[in-house]
C-alpha cells in the first residue's frame, strides 16, 4: 500500500463529510467521528501491524519514534497541503494505534464559532490570567486561536505560544507571533514559560497545564504584567479553582489562592452539543473575576461562586444552563442533549 496516498485519500474523506477526528487501529476498518459520532469505513480494508507502521513511518519524524518506543505514546502534528492534523500515536494490547484531529487551516471568528462577543474584551486587557476550561475535544483550543488572532490582528504585541504540538499557525499581522513546540523547541512547558521573561513577551498562549510549576510561573506572569492564556481538563469555572489550588502542597496554597485572586481575569468553560440541524454548537460557562469573586477565592469560599455565575448576568457573565436553556429555546439542539449536557440538571428543569 502506498501510505502517503492513502493517507491523503482519508483527509479528502475528512474533509468532504465534516469529520473532526480520524482513528487507525489493527483490527479494524478506519473510523471518523462526524457531528460526535463514530462511523466505520466499512469499504476500507481492515488494518495490519504493516499498515500502522507504514502510517506511522509517514507521520513520525526520527525523534518522534525514538519516544513512542521509549514512552509507547507519542503527541505529534502532520501537515498537508490543505490540511493540518494533530495526532498521537500510542499502543494498545501491544499493537500500534493512531488517532488524528483535523486543525482547520484558517482561524475562525467568535461570531463563526457561536461564541459570545464578550470574550473580545479579554483580549483588550494588559495583563491577567484567562483561561477556557472544558473535557477533552470540545474545541478549547480552537476558542484559544481565535482569540489570539484577534490580538494579532489589532495590537502590536510580541505573543508568545507553547503547544505540544503546535496546532493553528500564526501569520504575524500588526503583533509578532512566535510559536514554540515542545521537545522541539523547548524541553517543557515549564522552561518555555520561565524564558519567556527574557524574551520582551506581552502575550503567551499556554497549550496546557500541565503541573504546578507551568501554573505558578503563568500567574506570576499575569501578575508581572503579561497576559496569560491557557487550557485545563475541568468541567466548570469552580472546579478550576478548586484544581489549581489543589496541585500545590498544602503549605504553598494559601500563596497561590492569593495570587489567582488577583491575576485572575475569567474563566470560560464550553462543550460541543450535536446541533438538531447538523453539526455542533456550544454551550458556555462565562466567570468573570470582579471583587465578589475575587473574595470568595481569597477566603476559601469557591463552592459560592456558581451562585455569583447564576446571578451576574448584567456583568457579561453566563451560567451553563441558562445557555443551554436558551440553544432549546431557539431549536438547536434537543432537550435530552441539554440535561445531558448540565451539571445541575434539577435547575436546568426549572428553566426549559
Amino acid at each position: 500500500m502506498d501510505y502517503k496516498k492513502e493517507i491523503q485519500d482519508l483527509v479528502d474523506l475528512i474533509l468532504k463529510e465534516g469529520a473532526s477526528d480520524l482513528h487507525l487501529s489493527v483490527g479494524r476498518t478506519p473510523i471518523i467521528r462526524v457531528s460526535g459520532n463514530l462511523i466505520p469505513l466499512v469499504k476500507k480494508p481492515i488494518l495490519t501491524d504493516k499498515d500502522l507502521q507504514g502510517f506511522s513511518d509517514v507521520f513520525l519524524s526520527e525523534d518522534s519514534k525514538e519516544i513512542l518506543k521509549r514512552e509507547k505514546d507519542v503527541d505529534f502534528s502532520y501537515n498537508l497541503i490543505a490540511s493540518r492534523f494533530r495526532g498521537n500515536a500510542y499502543f494498545r494490547q501491544g499493537s500500534l494505534s493512531i488517532a488524528l484531529r483535523l486543525i482547520p487551516k484558517s482561524i475562525r471568528t467568535l461570531a463563526e464559532l457561536n461564541l459570545p462577543p464578550i470574550l473580545e474584551s479579554f483580549t483588550r486587557k494588559q495583563q491577567g490570567f484567562f483561561l477556557v476550561v472544558g473535557p477533552i475535544g470540545q474545541g478549547k483550543t480552537t476558542t484559544l486561536a481565535t482569540l489570539i488572532e484577534m490580538i494579532n490582528q489589532t495590537r502590536t504585541e510580541h505573543i508568545l505560544t507553547i503547544e505540544d504540538p503546535i496546532e493553528y499557525q500564526f501569520e504575524s499581522k500588526k503583533s509578532i507571533i512566535d510559536q514554540r513546540e515542545v521537545r522541539i523547541d523547548t524541553p517543557d512547558f515549564h522552561n518555555a514559560l520561565i524564558a519567556m521573561f527574557r524574551e520582551d513577551i506581552d502575550v503567551c498562549m499556554v497549550g496546557e497545564m500541565r503541573d504546578n510549576m507551568t501554573i505558578s510561573t503563568a500567574v506570576t506572569a499575569a501578575e508581572t504584567g503579561h497576559l496569560i492564556f491557557s487550557t485545563l481538563h475541568t468541567n466548570d469555572a469552580s472546579q478550576t479553582i478548586n484544581r489549581i489550588i489543589d496541585s500545590f502542597p498544602s503549605n504553598q496554597q494559601d500563596q497561590i489562592r492569593v495570587q489567582l485572586a488577583g491575576s485572575l481575569s475569567g474563566i470560560f468553560s464550553q462543550r460541543l452539543i450535536p446541533r438538531i440541524s447538523g453539526g455542533l454548537v456550544p454551550a458556555y460557562e462565562l466567570l468573570i473575576n470582579n471583587n465578589a469573586v475575587s473574595n470568595l477565592i481569597r477566603e476559601k469560599r469557591i463552592h459560592e461562586i456558581d451562585t455569583v455565575i447564576e446571578t451576574s448576568s448584567q456583568e457579561g457573565m453566563v451560567d451553563l444552563n441558562r445557555s443551554l436553556a436558551e440553544l432549546v429555546r431557539s431549536g438547536e439542539i434537543t432537550v435530552e442533549s441539554a440535561y445531558t449536557n448540565s451539571l445541575n440538571p434539577k435547575t436546568l428543569e426549572r428553566m426549559i
